[in-house]
């Protein structure tokens, strides 16, 4: 081996060895930040439930059971809260949170949700937005929202049903609608360097169907549920950043 190749050898071992120091030292100082929505112990578990409203406005509710795909799929250190909301005019709309432990790989990409339960995405499904919130105090709370397609049947009839999935993440002093998850792995990453905390970040979705062409009027409705629920498991009313609505796929 000559000098140059033994050189690079060299430098290329050190690196390996620094990075993995880095890492290693990175990981042993790192503690888990605090839920940016309300939970409470579960019974001999490590995991939390995330406490959702049993009453919206007009809708009544009931908890929904976790199917054993999400929990066979998604890391053991995740947390949960999941209801069904029913109002008297027969407008049903689910309310779900995932909550990640240390373990970052409990979320991901909206996207994976909707597919996974046989809705298709087109080209144009994803759209950004903002649901204005009034409480404790006023703030547009950013939100990504997707439109899913499937066939279904009633009374013997073949139609087009429309599944309105409107999402965004939320940890301890921030909130982001990304599609893409890069924004929300760049700041926790940054905040592991700078801090050592590893932020506990909840994703929050809401899912309600509706015929073709009602996609807006069916969002309108959801807004207004969303501005009256989140306030009531929320902890982070907003964030100390800008608000990010990342249109990226």
């Amino acid at each position: 081996m000559n000098k140059k190749k033994a050189v690079l050898l060299a430098a290329t071992l050190t690196m390996i060895v620094s990075t993995g120091w880095f890492l290693a030292h990175l990981h042993s100082l790192q503690h888990l930040g605090k839920p940016a929505v309300k939970t409470r112990p579960i019974a001999g578990s490590q995991n939390l439930e995330v406490i959702l409203p049993e009453q919206v406005l007009d809708c009544d509710s009931e908890a929904i059971p976790l199917a054993e795909i999400v929990t066979n799929t998604l890391p053991p250190d995740t947390s949960f809260g999941q209801r069904l909301y029913k109002a008297a005019d027969g407008f049903e709309i689910a309310l779900s949170v995932v909550l990640m432990g240390a373990d970052r790989t409990s979320l991901h990409k909206p996207q994976f949700c909707l597919e996974g339960q046989g809705w298709q995405l087109g080209p144009s499904s994803y759209s950004s937005a903002t649901v204005p919130v009034q409480r404790p105090y006023a703030y547009e709370l950013p939100v990504g929202r997707l439109i899913g397609a499937r066939q279904t049947e009633a009374n013997g009839q073949r139609q087009e049903l429309h599944a309105v999935y409107v999402y965004y993440y939320v940890a301890d002093g921030a909130l982001i609608s990304s599609a893409s998850g890069f924004d929300r792995m760049w700041r926790m990453a940054r905040e592991m360097i700078r801090t050592g905390v590893l932020q506990r970040w909840a994703y929050v979705s809401y899912t309600t169907c509706c015929l073709p062409g009602q996609e807006d009027a069916t969002f309108e409705r959801m807004k207004t549920f969303i501005a009256a629920s989140a306030p009531d498991f929320q902890l982070t009313p907003a964030p100390r950043e800008t608000p990010v609505a990342d249109a990226s796929r």
